[in-house]
């Protein structure tokens, strides 16, 4: 890392990890795992087996050689030797103490990495644009996901999620979440890609997906009317009446509901989660184009 971004941010390298109260020992002799193994299954913590395996995440990660990127768990360093090749600056989050330690050894050769042994999660954003990217640890996958949303200053994410989370984000069951639809005027969700759960140690029980959180440069929704987009939305998802006109008309009059929904091409019988984003920032410009 340059000493002007050094200075610039200061990251607390040595930062002490959150306690996780147990040894990652040796082998002990069940079925051929480590404790460690057995300790990171019981985390979510389920790392890269190979090099393949990191390349072929990495097709889906859009390299920005002036940029930073925050990597999540970065374990031994299996993509965060790859990210230095590709960004000026990376931070490199991990909280077990052993595998920071080989973290470090690992890229003591990158003077543009920065190793943090410390959760993610208790991160401050950097002032300064950047991109995270990692393999999130799927019990928290859903916290890393808030983090991402809230940092003002962070342009996308590409993470390694288990593969149901990402198809509910993405739409991929034909079916959107609230919190997507609620964050689509300033995110576009992308599902990128799958890996097999084989491509990880220890073996997950399910299959992985690519997620890809991009901030639009230009939001769908005027900044001064996203709250009371999501206010339509949350309305919408109210699950009153069985379908999303039913919903609104508890908002806004029948009619003009009607109109706005007809409009987006939304069947007044169409339940809520099978409106698409897209759909729904139609349906907010049309009603609030007559407020």
């Amino acid at each position: 890392m340059s000493k002007a971004f050094a200075r610039q941010y200061p990251v607390p390298v040595n930062a002490a990890p959150r306690s996780s109260g147990r040894h990652l020992g040796p082998r002990s002799g069940r079925g051929g795992r480590t404790d460690a193994d057995r300790r990171r299954r019981e985390l979510s913590q389920n790392y890269l087996r190979d090099p393949e395996a990191a390349r072929q995440f990495l097709r889906y990660v859009p390299p920005d050689r002036y940029g930073l990127c925050l990597e999540v768990g970065a374990g031994d360093g299996m993509l965060t030797t790859r990210l230095a090749a590709r960004f000026a600056d990376v931070i490199a989050y991990e909280v077990d103490q052993s595998l920071a330690g080989r973290l470090r050894s690992k890229v003591g050769d990158c003077k543009n990495v920065t190793v943090v042994m410390r959760d993610f999660l208790s991160a401050r954003q950097p002032p300064r644009p950047f991109q995270v990217v990692g393999n999130a640890p799927f019990s928290l996958t859903s916290a890393i996901v808030d983090w991402c949303l809230k940092a003002s200053r962070m342009t996308s994410a590409t993470l390694i999620t288990q593969l149901e989370y990402a198809r509910k984000r993405t739409g991929g069951y034909g079916r959107w979440s609230l919190l997507t639809v609620s964050t689509w005027p300033q995110f576009q969700w992308e599902l990128r890609g799958t890996m097999p759960r084989t491509q990880f140690r220890p073996v997950p029980r399910v299959d992985a997906g690519i997620m890809h959180l991009e901030r639009r440069t230009e939001p769908l929704v005027k900044p001064g009317r996203q709250a009371a987009y999501r206010r339509l939305v949350q309305a919408g998802f109210s699950g009153v009446g069985g379908s999303v006109q039913a919903s609104l008309r508890r908002s806004y009059p029948s009619e003009r509901v009607a109109v706005a929904c007809a409009a987006a091409g939304v069947d007044k019988r169409t339940v809520v989660a099978f409106v698409s984003p897209d759909q729904w920032v139609q349906v907010f410009s049309a009603l609030d184009a007559k407020q």
